[in-house]
């Protein structure tokens, strides 16, 4: 009787729950609540890009409102509960691509301004011929206009009307 008993023993396979390491699911919470955070300082157009269900929209929009207190830290809270119920692969990817296009937007910026620095400042028309044929769909009437006023405004010492219609004018080409 022993010897079934052993039999049956060895057969038996033994079985251990397999559960989650803590550390990496405090990892895994604070990457989201990260993210969260970041959702924070989007606008409301931008949220909107990112189709988010809406008891996550509507918590991220109180939690924008919100000063830096308890009631902001449990709204952030909920809002990382609410993501780890939802698949956040294309969340993460809106997310990156809305941060890379500010990214551009700060580069067209310096770029602008450094047109247009460059163009009040040099006397020939070496650097305007250099733009044009960078940007041929340029007005090169207009912009011979604005860089004309530009340079007086700036000899008289007058506010820089002129300079800044450049500036847009430039960054509206750099955009296309």
């Amino acid at each position: 009787m022993s010897e079934t008993y052993l039999d049956e023993q060895e057969d038996e396979e033994i079985y251990y729950a397999v559960r989650p390491n803590k550390t990496e699911i405090k990892r895994d919470i604070e990457v989201i609540s990260e993210m969260a955070e970041e959702m924070t300082t989007l606008s409301v157009e931008q949220l909107n890009h990112c189709n988010l269900p809406d008891n996550i929209f509507q918590a991220i929009i109180r939690a924008i409102k919100m000063p830096h207190k308890a009631a902001r830290k449990r709204e952030m809270k909920y809002i990382t509960a609410q993501f780890r119920k939802i698949q956040l692969s294309e969340i993460q990817e809106k997310l990156a691509r809305i941060k890379s296009q500010s990214v551009h937007a700060v580069r067209e910026h310096h770029q602008a301004e450094k047109w247009r620095d460059q163009l009040v400042i040099n006397n020939d028309n070496s650097v305007l011929t250099q733009f044009l044929s960078q940007y041929p769909n340029a007005d090169s009437q207009h912009l011979r206009h604005l860089q004309r006023n530009a340079k007086k405004e700036l000899t008289a010492e007058k506010p820089p009307k002129s300079a800044k219609l450049l500036y847009k004018y430039v960054k509206s080409l750099l955009e296309s």
